[in-house]
Formats: C-alpha cells, structure tokens, sequence
C-alpha cells in the first residue's frame, strides 16, 4: 500500500499507541522511557482466541504465527471498543533484515486500512526504515533503552528462577512489580539515577534471593527459539507457567543475546563480503558498548551469587563457530543452536525449541541443528514444538509431558 496515515508531531500529545505483549517484563520499561519524552503507550494484554481468529481474517496464509497475534491483537483490541480508534496508533517492531517479519508493518497497515483508515502504525526499528515518521528514537533513549534490556532480563532471569522454588506463593511477583515499578519510575523522571548499575544490580538480586524457597531439586528447562514465540506468552500458550505447574524450573536466555546478535551480524556481514562502511562500524561500536555493559552485569551476579549468570555472549559467538557459520543469520539463525549447546554445557540438558510453523530459517538452524548438538552433549533432551493457529495446546503440552517423563527417568 502506498499511501497511508503518518505519525505526526501533534499525535504525540494526542493519541495512545497500543504496544503489542511480546516481553511483558521488558515492555514496561521500555514504555516508561517512552513516556518520559511524551509518549503515552499501553501495553495489551488481550490473548484470547478472538486474537487468533481476527488474525486469521485479516493475514493471508502465507504469513508465520507472530505476524498474525500481532495483527489480530491489534484488531481485536480497536474492535473490543476500549479505545478510540481517532486518537489510537499501533507500534510494531522491525528488524531489518531477511526474515519475513520486516515486511510485516505492511500487512498490518492493509488490514489497518481496510478496517480502521484513520489509525497509524509506528515502526519501532534501528535501520532507518521509516524516515518520514514523528515517532523518533535519539540516542539518550537507546541509551535507556539499553538500560531497560539490562535490567528486563536480570528481573526475568531471577523472578522465573525464585517463582520456581518459591514457598508463599505470589512473593516473587511482589518483587517483580516493586522493581518494575521503581525502574520504570527512575526513566521515567529523567536524570540519572538508572545508570547506578552496580548499586541496582546489588539490590535487585539481594531482593529476589530473600524469596524464602524450598530447597528442592526440580528439573531446569531452557527455552530457546525464535524471538516473538519464545517471549510471548501468548504465543507460547503461556509455557514458562505450564512449566512451573509441572515442577520444572524455566530458563528464558536474555532478550540481550538477540540484541547483540543482531548488531554483531552487520558487521560480521560487512566483513565477509568486504563491504564495511560507516553504517557497519557503528554497530560496532555498538557492540562493543553492549557487550561491556554485559560483562559488567555478568561479573555482578557472579559475586553476588545467587543466581546463575546470563551467558557472556562472546562464548556464545565462541560454541556457535563448532557447529554453524556466523553467517547464517536469517530469522535468528546461528543463535538458536548456540543457546541449546550453551544450557546443555551448564546443566540445562532439557531444551524447548519454540517456532512459528512455516518459520524456514529456524526450523533449519534448530530441527537442523540438534543432532550434532546431541551428539557433543550425549544428555540433551531437546524437543522442537511448533505453534500456529491449528495447533492444539494439549498436544504441545503432551509433547513437553513426554520430554519430562524422559528427564525425569
């Protein structure tokens, strides 16, 4: 489609853009710093099947599971009546490269049109593929928003971890919001006061560890897969939880790793086919910005000593040169197999691989991939599990069932 409705200077202050329930943990952040420029977002939280069904309407077949629950949560929330759709606008990230899901803002500004004209879809992306857009990223807010990744997946990591264990029930979650909350108060407020990162780390992970659990041995299950259906509950039929009511331990990697991922394959790119240019050296810089904040937040949980730290990504980059090309960097492409082989090594040997069916390149790098995986790590036990709409949540659930009855033996 050619023409559609622009983001412009006045929406800001006028209309609520609706932000799609990928990270639950991490969103939240992310819309404060939003807020703090102006921005008023809403996180959805509808996940019923009138979801799938508006996605199902207005996605041809063609399209993988993630384009369709973004869609159909965009359409059924501007359907439900709660918002009005002449002061709405709807977010929707891009990746930029060859996985299919860049081109999606396409698709939802089609079913947009043809149902809500007067709504505009904002592209949350790094590549500068909207240019003509008032919804604009500065470099203070990638800085935040750098912050917020951080602190999301130290919050991810230990409340899936105490939540596990946890004796009364709901404590974990008390200390989730609190630091939600409290995070989301400090970006939001301005100042400084989120870069006191040693200060924070320290706090979170001693809050977290005063969670009284019980001490047992429950069985760790790494998810791993492509980003949209390992993060979304709703995509995942709420797995992380399922997990949990079957006495495992879910182990999430951090939403960092994609993010590093993504920056070290343009200029892993620019190098192999001898095309650097200022575009690659910046993400470069980039990169190695992340990565030392990384270590640093590595290096914290480590002393502290609770809880297992977050994979340092170079060894990440190090385990995927034993069985895949850096290359390969479509959809999530060497990531997925070096997170299986990364929680195999540190005792995480029960691994769930989540995929869109239809999802080629992952499906290469994961079903692909875990053979040889296998082979280097005898006691993995790693089941693929594809989601779409004909897919039945108990037969998922009995294909995990089945996995832990082999884990358990």
């Amino acid at each position: 489609m050619s023409e559609y409705v622009k983001f412009t200077e006045d929406m800001i202050k006028t209309h609520t853009i609706l932000v799609p329930d990928m990270l639950p943990v991490h969103f939240k952040l992310l819309i404060a710093i939003f807020g703090s420029k102006g921005y008023k977002m809403e996180l959805l939280t509808n996940d019923s099947r009138a979801v799938v069904d508006e996605g199902l309407k207005n996605v041809h077949n063609d399209a993988c599971y993630p384009a369709l629950l973004v869609i159909g949560q965009f359409m059924d929330a501007l359907k439900s009546g709660k918002y009005d759709p002449d002061r709405t606008a709807l977010l929707i990230t891009q990746t930029g490269g060859g996985c299919r899901a860049s081109n999606y803002i396409h698709l939802l500004r089609k079913a947009v049109a043809k149902n809500f004209p007067q709504v505009p879809v904002v592209s949350l992306n790094f590549s500068g593929l909207e240019k003509d857009s008032a919804f604009r990223i500065t470099a203070p807010m990638f800085l935040k928003m750098l912050y917020a990744v951080l602190y999301g997946d130290l919050l991810m990591t230990c409340y899936n971890k105490c939540r596990s264990y946890e004796v009364n029930a709901g404590d974990s979650r008390a200390v989730l919001d609190k630091w939600q909350k409290t995070l989301g108060d400090m970006f939001r407020e301005g100042g400084t006061k989120f870069m006191k990162t040693k200060k924070l780390y320290r706090a979170i992970l001693d809050d977290f560890a005063a969670v009284k659990q019980t001490g047992e041995k429950k069985i760790r299950v790494g998810i791993v897969g492509e980003i949209y259906v390992k993060y979304s509950p709703m995509a995942n039929n709420h797995l992380e939880d399922f997990l949990i009511s079957e006495g495992c331990e879910p182990v999430v990697p951090s939403l960092l790793e994609f993010v590093m991922y993504c920056a070290a394959g343009t200029f892993n790119d620019a190098k192999k086919y001898d095309s650097r240019n200022l575009n690659s050296t910046a993400f470069k810089l980039g990169y190695k910005l992340i990565y030392s904040k990384q270590k640093e937040l590595i290096k914290i949980m480590k002393e502290q000593g609770a809880f297992e730290p977050l994979h340092d990504f170079e060894y990440l980059r190090h385990l995927a040169d034993e069985y895949i090309d850096q290359g390969v960097v479509m959809g999530e492409g060497w990531l997925i197999p070096a997170e299986m082989a990364a929680l195999a090594q540190s005792g995480v040997e029960n691994i769930i691989c989540t995929q869109p069916f239809g999802c080629l390149p992952n499906h290469i790098v994961a079903k692909g991939m875990s053979r040889v995986i296998k082979e280097k790590n005898p006691n993995a036990n790693i089941v693929a599990i594809d989601y779409d709409p004909g897919a039945t949540r108990v037969n998922q659930e009995n294909r995990i069932k089945l996995m832990l009855a082999n884990a358990r033996r």
